[in-house]
């Protein structure tokens, strides 16, 4: 049967229909924006806040673990907890409870504090992406899931074209406490923003236990694992790249922002045409990305001496970004019913590689081989993230979560697209629905 004859997919018609779809994704998008700016600057401002809190700077980037670790276990623990609470409320919740954790970063008196701070601003990190991604997900045909996540993901890229330059030069001009006061207040705005604009769902019908289902599935966990792994070969270089360009490329403080920018032009021109590909050949396109993360990271203790071949490996660098929309993709095809703790579970990943690059990195530069040294860190990372990749391109082996509807058969690699409903669509009930999950 040909997808012409069949009547027109819920999903379709109610995101053709909405006039306000741009400024649901738009809203979704600003808290994206909120979380790559205070994820991505506390980076570039470990410099400062080291300094001020009498820390070196190694021991600094113990506060970005402890955000990446907050990120990891909030990610599942909430997304479980708030399983039968409607996703527009938990979005509100959420940021809140983030606005809060940036706020006490801005107040905290030492550096201890700073870690419990930290900590407590990643746990809605994880789960609000998963259950923004769902949104968005549930707003637009089957065949451009990649792409709506992608532009609630433009969020997080444009953040480190915009709003960690911008944070980075607050923070040299009035300290670095006003930068995470700004990110509070972005934080708000999402609030506001999603209070007026998301979609008004009714309470989740979906079972704690049931979304605990995808933690029995094998290509869940090597799909996790692929970014865990992967991704941390940018962490690695990200974390020190301010401290790299002021001791190796010899360039002003001043200049450091425009370096972020760079790198944030990249990661959102990656998002945007990286899941058009994904979109045809999801896992191909992943596994093309892994090797040309891994080049561009080998690339970088060579760039690193003239400022304008850094500027384009760093450029390259983050293009690889991209990677986060096609794996959030894989997981919602492979997570069965567990579509939200899937999701969340993908900044999980995200964020146990923003520990281990740094932690790696860092114990590389300790060791007496140079800030650059981070690169070909990085690269090791990328490679063993294609090697997991590899295992995951050719597993047949592994069963994806079971389905709601009983069925013990294992859906196929790739499931021919069928219509999807809207998120809790008017006159039909949220069980309705979920006999007809997303992806």
């Amino acid at each position: 049967m040909t997808t012409s004859q069949q009547a027109p997919s819920p999903r379709a018609t109610a995101a053709s229909a909405s006039p306000h779809l741009a400024i649901v994704l738009f809203s979704l998008a600003m808290g994206g924006f909120a979380i790559g700016t205070t994820e991505f600057a506390s980076m570039s401002l470990l410099p400062f806040f080291a300094a001020d809190l009498g820390v070196d700077e190694p021991t600094a980037g113990h506060a970005i673990s402890a955000y990446a670790l907050g990120v990891v276990l909030g990610a599942p623990l909430i997304t479980v907890l708030g399983a039968r609470l409607a996703r527009r409320a938990q979005l509100l919740a959420l940021m809140t409870v983030f606005a809060l954790g940036n706020a006490l970063t801005a107040l905290a008196p030492g550096f201890g504090w700073m870690i419990a701070a930290r900590f407590l601003a990643g746990l809605p990190h994880g789960a609000y992406f998963g259950i923004a991604a769902l949104v968005a997900a549930s707003l637009v045909p089957q065949h451009r899931r990649s792409q709506a996540i992608g532009q609630v993901m433009l969020g997080l890229t444009g953040a480190t074209i915009i709003g960690v330059p911008l944070a980075n030069l607050i923070g040299q001009a009035a300290g670095w406490r006003a930068s995470f006061g700004l990110v509070s207040l972005l934080a708000l705005l999402t609030v506001l923003l999603c209070a007026l604009f998301a979609p008004r769902d009714q309470a989740g019908q979906s079972d704690p236990l049931r979304e605990l289902g995808a933690l029995r599935s094998g290509r869940v966990w090597i799909t996790l694992a692929i970014g865990a792994v992967g991704f941390g070969g940018m962490f690695a270089v990200y974390t020190y790249l301010a401290t790299t360009l002021i001791e190796v490329t010899k360039v002003s403080p001043a200049v450091i922002p425009f370096f972020l920018a760079v790198f944030g032009i990249g990661a959102t021109l990656g998002n945007l045409f990286v899941p058009r590909f994904a979109d045809r050949a999801l896992m191909p396109t992943a596994g093309v990305i892994l090797l040309f993360s891994a080049v561009a990271l080998l690339v970088f203790p060579l760039a690193a001496g003239n400022p304008w071949a850094l500027a384009a490996d760093i450029f390259a660098i983050g293009a690889s970004v991209s990677l986060g929309a096609i794996l959030q993709t894989r997981l919602m095809d492979v997570a069965g019913d567990a579509q939200a703790l899937a999701a969340a579970l993908n900044h999980s990943a995200f964020n146990t590689a923003n520990a281990l690059g740094p932690f790696l990195g860092g114990l590389a530069i300790r060791e007496g081989l140079g800030w650059t040294s981070t690169g070909p860190v990085g690269a090791a990372l990328a490679v063993l993230g294609f090697l997991i990749w590899i295992v995951a391109y050719r597993d047949t082996g592994f069963a994806p979560a079971a389905v709601s509807s009983g069925s013990k058969a294992a859906p196929p690699e790739n499931p021919p697209a069928r219509p999807a409903p809207p998120l809790a669509p008017d006159g039909r009930s949220r069980s309705d629905a979920a006999r007809d999950p997303v992806a």
